[in-house]
């Protein structure tokens, strides 16, 4: 079930805790838990209607006029009124940053192993994670092509690998977690040396265009964006006004503000 980032946003917010979908069976039931870029969203209840609500419409984060618009396309299927709420943090974030005990990671170990074994392409989870970890924040499709494999069917390996909290995705490429490390380095004479991470708070998803300007820039923190007004991050090409809104949002939850706002305030 595909939701806009600032449907997103506002059903974290608790501004929203409804969607409107045309289809001809439910695609989700009560309970489900979606896993999305601001956190899990739950379902909380499916029913099917006739016709939305102007109500129905304010809820789910739409004008009345974008609602119908919405829902114009396969007019034979029925309406579902899907109910929404924010259920909480990822919790592949915590995974991630866990380090696992030796008997963690004889599982992990093994489970990669059961992963190996079941792929038509043979045994591939160390090859990515061990790629990954040599190829920090490289696109997907250059990874893909220093081993020889198709795009498609190496990111959806790497989404396994994510599962099992060894790896980050990023709007460019890849990073392994601390937990990724972990495993990698146990299969290794001598932990790997890597350039350590930057010391702050990561910058949250905004795009591969604007994360691209940033890393020109060397802006790898929201304490580094802070420093700057929000019309200086606008002039850097690829930043555009969802971006900069982004890093507000970022910002704000840090307690942080752009330059301009700090010096306005």
């Amino acid at each position: 079930m595909m939701i806009r980032r600032d449907i997103l946003d506002a059903i974290k917010a608790g501004e929203v805790d409804l969607a409107l979908r045309r289809w001809a069976t439910p695609r989700v039931v009560v309970g489900t838990q979606m896993r999305t870029a601001v956190g899990v969203v739950e379902v909380t209840s499916v029913e099917r209607v006739l016709e939305p609500t102007p109500d129905d419409a304010r809820r789910s984060g739409l004008t009345p006029a974008a609602l119908a618009k919405a829902l114009a396309t396969r007019p034979d299927d029925p309406i579902w009124r899907v109910g929404l709420a924010y259920a909480g943090a990822d919790p592949r974030e915590a995974l991630r940053e866990s380090i696992p005990t030796a008997e963690e990671i004889a599982e992990i170990d093994a489970r990669l192993a059961r992963l190996d074994k079941a792929s038509a392409y043979g045994a591939w989870t160390r090859e990515t994670l061990d790629l990954i970890d040599l190829n920090p924040t490289v696109r997907a499709p250059d990874l893909a092509a220093q081993v020889g494999r198709d795009t498609a069917d190496f990111k959806k390996d790497v989404r396994k690998l994510k599962e099992l909290g060894l790896t980050e995705s990023l709007d460019i490429g890849y990073l392994l977690s601390p937990r990724g490390q972990a495993v990698v380095d146990s299969g290794l004479s001598a932990p790997r040396q890597r350039t350590p991470r930057p010391a702050g708070t990561k910058l949250p998803r905004i795009g591969a265009p604007a994360t691209k300007a940033l890393r020109a820039a060397g802006i790898t923190t929201l304490e580094q964006v802070a420093a700057l007004t929000a019309a200086e991050l606008g002039a850097l090409h690829g930043v555009g006004p969802i971006a900069i809104d982004r890093l507000r949002e970022a910002l704000e939850a840090q307690s942080l503000v752009f330059a301009q706002d700090d010096r306005n305030a």
